[in-house]
């Protein structure tokens, strides 16, 4: 800390006068208070306090002459706390009250104004070294934190152009499929009914085999277009686009929606929360008198998670007379091996999880 070391080489400074002058009680005792001092100038948060210490040091040394010694301890002191003036003071009342016994006092004024001349130049180096430490300290918490913050919008961007690729993948895939259903699937309809007509008006029977072959062969890459295209269209089916937008319909109340999953839910997963969160939007519309409804999907390490609820107060549930909305909720739960649990306390509550 230059702060201690800066003083430790100023009190050093003091002892180089036992060269000239045998050590007595009032040396030590003026040594013991210039580190009292040092130590208070330090701890002591309060300037004014400092300040009071620093001018009864000052002062001691009317009584105690070899406080003279230690002045520019004091020196030092006075230049840290920002106040040259009181500095100045105190070489002032160093050159007008060192005591005439003292022999060489010439070398000891002179001692004193290199004492004052070397705390003012140590306390401004180690000023500014502590000025370009706090500044070093501040570029280096500023580029972290611009760092930081680069590396957050780098991830915000980066997670943002996924979703734009994802959502560009369902597209292409929705596209595929209308594709495969309004070209493909419509050229072998026809075809499939060109080779009944042929079959009816048949009149050879060593052609009713091949047309029965031809038959068969069209339906079997007819059904097989047609599971390719449910595919495609179910998993291009977007869980997050599609509940923004029964939010978005829903005008009833306001909603606050809370989306929290992956983007590999399984596709009975996605049509049973799709259909559930339907049904209960429709519910509140029905029977609630709620001003607010939250809307909750959630995907833990073992299971997903959707919870609708609103704070209505008209509503109310008795699960011996379950309502068909009610049951069909269930029963879509209950095929994937879920749970669906109602409440009624505080407003009308929906909770199902669903394990992986």
């Amino acid at each position: 800390m230059g702060y201690f070391f800066d003083c430790g080489l100023l009190v050093f400074y003091g002892f180089l006068s036992l060269f000239f002058m045998p050590p007595e009680a009032g040396f030590l005792i003026a040594f013991l208070c210039c580190i009292c001092l040092i130590c208070l100038g330090y701890a002591v948060k309060r300037k004014w306090l400092r300040l009071f210490f620093d001018i009864v040091f000052g002062l001691l040394g009317l009584v105690f002459p070899e406080v003279f010694l230690f002045y520019p301890c004091l020196f030092y002191l006075l230049f840290h706390e920002k106040m040259p003036g009181l500095a100045v003071a105190g070489m002032v009342l160093f050159l007008c009250q060192m005591p005439e016994a003292w022999q060489n006092r010439g070398m000891f004024a002179a001692a004193g104004v290199f004492g004052f001349l070397l705390a003012f130049l140590m306390e401004r180096n180690t000023r500014k070294g502590q000025n370009l430490e706090e500044e070093l300290r501040r570029t280096q918490d500023d580029s972290k934190e611009r760092n930081l913050l680069l590396s957050q919008k780098n991830k915000a961007l980066q997670e943002k152009q996924d979703y734009q690729i994802y959502n560009a993948t369902l597209k292409e895939r929705n596209r595929i499929a209308r594709e495969i259903h309004d070209n493909v699937g419509h050229v072998l309809s026809r075809s499939i009914l060109m080779v009944g007509a042929a079959k009816t008006i048949n009149k050879e029977p060593g052609m009713d085999a091949m047309l029965e072959n031809l038959e068969d062969s069209l339906n079997h890459a007819m059904n097989s277009i047609r599971s390719s295209v449910h595919d495609l269209h179910d998993e291009a089916v977007n869980l997050e686009e599609v509940e923004k937008g029964l939010v978005k319909e829903f005008t009833f109340c306001p909603v606050e929606m809370t989306f929290d999953m992956t983007r590999q839910v399984p596709r009975n997963v996605k049509y049973c929360f799709i259909s559930i969160t339907k049904e209960a939007f429709a519910n509140i519309m029905k029977h609630s008198n709620a001003t607010r409804v939250r809307l909750i999907l959630r995907e833990h390490p073992a299971l997903y998670q959707l919870c609708v609820e609103d704070n209505g107060t008209g509503a109310s549930y008795d699960p011996g007379k379950s309502g068909i909305g009610i049951v069909n909720m269930k029963e879509r739960v209950n095929a994937l091996g879920g749970t669906m649990q109602i409440s009624v306390d505080k407003g009308f509550r929906i909770f199902i999880t669903i394990p992986k």
